[in-house]
Formats: structure tokens, C-alpha cells, sequence
């Protein structure tokens, strides 16, 4: 019998998964750095739990594991001590980010993974499973797109963890990516128009892990990410741009965490419920010929749920050749067509 793992269970995202994977009838072992706050929910769900620092010794810890899906953040921190445990044990590595950082760097150890059978895929769950199921589809509308734009418009609530994340990547400015390279911009330095799915919005272009993801599952050179933002908001994030260098420091990340911890708890049920994504995507060719592909999903939230848990399913059914994935890249565009709540692709061609 498969055994699988999740680490960060007692994170707001983490226990919600661990929750439904119960409901489903599995049995993952929890995880996470403090047994006091793992112990409970591994009570109530009668799950085995075990509790270790992501160490040298993190590893010993995976041996019997066949599969971790890593919801500890913020994962610019813990992802990499996670992946090479992962990688010693020889244990297949999910995880739920959406740093562009953390995308990078789980690719550049495509060989490694390969080599040793084991499956490398970050970003399992709402960062970027809908995004890059869309950003496929439309190469397949589309194969020979020189442009590609995503992006997304949800009223989620917002968990503790993300707002971490969040405060982790302050002063780092927005990016995309230009014939093929990353590239940073100035934040609120990019805006359009855009109809996500309920009506024309001004849009801002943000570091959505697509940046990195879309391009090695489409190979398309240039691509941006989008989510819309009202004009006065716009102005606020281009004077948070001016204040990146204080913004960066140490000691305002850790204020600012800080004070996450006293003030902030996750959407509740019934806002996850009555808060649908709309997911859009844009190629564009070079003759100027436009498709655009929609599709409205449930709650961030509970798309990270749904995804994170139908992955791990396949995962521990199927054989597949080690090495880096992305969602797609492992499962097909129709991935997210497959979630709960999720509706199917809308596409639509536009020629100059």
C-alpha cells in the first residue's frame, strides 16, 4: 500500500486537505515541524502524524514515504530543504506555491529527479493548476504563439500562510518573461483591460508562478500574468514599488509577519463556497490572430484542495517517467475540466 504525506498539515490549506483526503476515504500521514500542533488534528482525523525539522535528518524521516505533498510556507524557505530530503529518499515531491523562485528552482533539478525515478512538481494546487491547464489548452488551440498572457479574478479570503508569502516576496517587483528569459518590472508598471470572465476590468501584471511554470509546459516565449485591479489600487502598488528597498528589509517582514499571526485567519466555508476563479488566457500569434480561453472554477482555496488531492491520486495509480513536471505537463490541459466545481474551457478567436 502507498504511503503519502502531508507536511504543513496544520496550516490553514494543509488541514483543509488532509480534511477532505479523509472525507475521500485516504489515509495520509501528517506532518510538520511541531508535534503540539500536529497532534490534535491527527486525533481527530485518526491519522499517523510525525513531527521533524526540514534538516539533514529530514530525510530518514521519508524513507517508507512514496509521495510528500509540502504545504509548509513560505516555500522560498522550505522548499529546497524539502526537495532534497525528498530527493535522498527517493520520494515523489508536490507542493502548493506559487513563488517563481521555488518553480525555477524545482527545474533545475529535472536531471537529478530523472536519474533517480522520482516526480518533481511544484504547484499542485490553485498556483497554477487552472493557470497552466489554460496556458496548454490555448497552445493547443494555438501551436504556433509567439504571446501568451493568464490570469485570474476571484473575491477569496485570503489565509495566513499566503499573506506570509506574500510579506516574503515584498520589494521584489512584478516579472515576465521576454524571448524566453525572466525579467523583472517595476510593480504596477503593467496594465490593461481585461475580462476575466464577468465584464471588462483594469487588470495589473503581477510574478504569478506562470512566468516560469507556462513556459515549460508551452515553450511560448513570451509570457505575463494578470489579475484585476482597480485604478486606485494600481497607484498604490507603483508607490509600493518605490518603497521595495524598505519593503525588502528583514526587520519589516518580520513586523509584518508578526502581526499575520495575531489578525488573520482563512475564508471560511461559506465564502469559499460563494467565491468561483475565473481563469483567462490570451495567445496571440504573429500574424495579430488572438485566442482566448476561459473557464470558472471553485474557490481558490478549494481548487488548491481538489487539485493537490487529484494529483497525488493519479500519482500513486500511475507509473510515470521520473523528472520535473509541470500540473499539465503531468496530467493534460483537461486536468482542472476534471475538479469539482469546475466548469469546461470557452474558447474564442479574434483575427486583426
Amino acid at each position: 500500500m502507498n504511503k503519502w504525506m502531508i507536511y504543513g498539515a496544520n496550516g490553514y490549506t494543509g488541514e483543509l486537505i488532509a480534511r477532505e483526503a479523509v472525507s475521500r476515504g485516504m489515509s495520509p500521514i501528517l506532518g510538520g515541524r511541531n508535534a503540539d500542533k500536529i497532534r490534535p488534528l491527527a486525533t481527530e482525523l485518526s491519522l499517523e502524524f510525525r513531527a521533524f525539522a526540514l534538516d539533514e535528518y529530514a530525510a530518514a524521516q521519508l524513507d517508507d514515504i512514496d509521495l510528500v505533498l509540502h504545504c509548509a510556507g513560505p516555500f522560498q524557505v522550505t522548499s529546497e530543504p524539502m526537495i532534497h530530503a525528498c530527493l535522498s529518499a527517493k520520494t515523489h515531491y508536490l507542493d502548493i506555491t506559487g513563488e517563481v523562485s521555488v518553480f525555477e528552482y524545482t527545474h533545475s533539478l529535472h536531471a537529478e529527479a530523472a536519474e533517480k525515478g522520482i516526480i518533481l512538481c511544484s504547484g499542485v494546487g490553485f498556483d497554477v493548476v487552472p493557470t497552466d491547464c489554460v496556458a496548454l489548452r490555448l497552445k493547443e488551440e494555438m501551436p504556433e504563439a509567439t504571446e501568451l498572457s493568464l490570469g485570474f479574478d476571484s473575491d477569496s479570503g485570503i489565509s495566513p500562510g499566503t499573506f506570509k508569502t506574500m510579506i516574503q516576496g515584498l520589494g521584489s517587483g512584478s516579472m515576465h518573461r521576454i524571448d524566453g528569459v525572466l525579467t523583472t518590472v517595476p510593480i504596477g508598471s503593467q496594465h490593461r483591460t481585461i475580462d476575466f470572465g464577468r465584464g471588462s476590468r483594469p487588470a495589473m501584471g503581477i510574478p504569478w508562478g506562470d512566468v516560469s511554470t507556462a513556459f515549460y509546459t508551452t515553450g511560448i516565449p513570451n509570457i505575463s500574468a494578470w489579475i484585476p485591479m482597480a485604478k486606485p489600487q494600481l497607484y498604490g502598488a507603483r508607490l509600493m514599488g518605490a518603497l521595495g528597498p524598505l519593503l525588502a528589509t528583514d526587520w519589516v517582514k518580520e513586523k509584518l509577519q508578526k502581526q499575520v499571526e495575531k489578525r488573520v485567519q482563512g475564508p471560511d466555508s461559506e465564502l469559499r463556497a460563494n467565491s468561483p476563479a475565473y481563469i483567462w488566457g490570451e495567445a496571440r500569434n504573429q500574424q495579430g490572430i488572438v485566442k482566448v480561453v476561459r473557464i470558472q472554477t471553485a474557490n481558490v482555496y478549494d481548487l488548491t484542495v481538489y487539485g493537490s488531492l487529484e494529483v497525488v491520486r493519479r500519482l500513486l495509480k500511475l507509473k510515470v517517467e521520473g523528472g520535473y513536471y509541470t500540473p499539465a505537463g503531468l496530467f493534460g490541459s483537461s486536468l482542472v475540466e476534471s475538479l469539482p466545481g469546475s466548469g469546461t474551457f470557452e474558447v474564442d478567436t479574434f483575427y486583426p
